[in-house]
Parts: structure tokens; C-alpha cells; sequence
């Protein structure tokens, strides 16, 4: 592989790993499943809350 060929393809890949820092991510944060079964029973209790009164 000549210099210039070299050169040019780490220039790319270090092109293509600054784009894609910069681009929105598609997938949402992880939560786990304990965490989601917490945040579920908060919102049940702030539910019943509101109908009581």
C-alpha cells in the first residue's frame, strides 16, 4: 500500500469517528428493570394519590 493510500484511509476513518461523535444518538439511555419497575410503582402512587383526594 503506497504513503498517499496510508494517509488518505486513516484521514477517512478519523473523518467517519468525528461524524458519527457528532451525530444524534438513536438509541435511548438503558434502564434497568428494577429501576423501571420502581419508577412504575411511583407512578401508580402518585395516580391513586390524585383520584383519593
Amino acid at each position: 500500500m503506497n504513503r498517499r493510500k496510508k494517509i488518505n484511509q486513516l484521514l477517512k476513518a478519523n473523518a467517519k469517528k468525528a461524524s458519527a461523535k457528532l451525530a444524534p444518538k438513536s438509541k435511548d439511555k438503558y434502564i434497568s428493570k428494577a429501576d423501571r419497575a420502581k419508577m412504575a410503582s411511583e407512578a401508580d402512587t402518585q395516580a391513586t394519590s390524585f383520584t383519593e383526594s
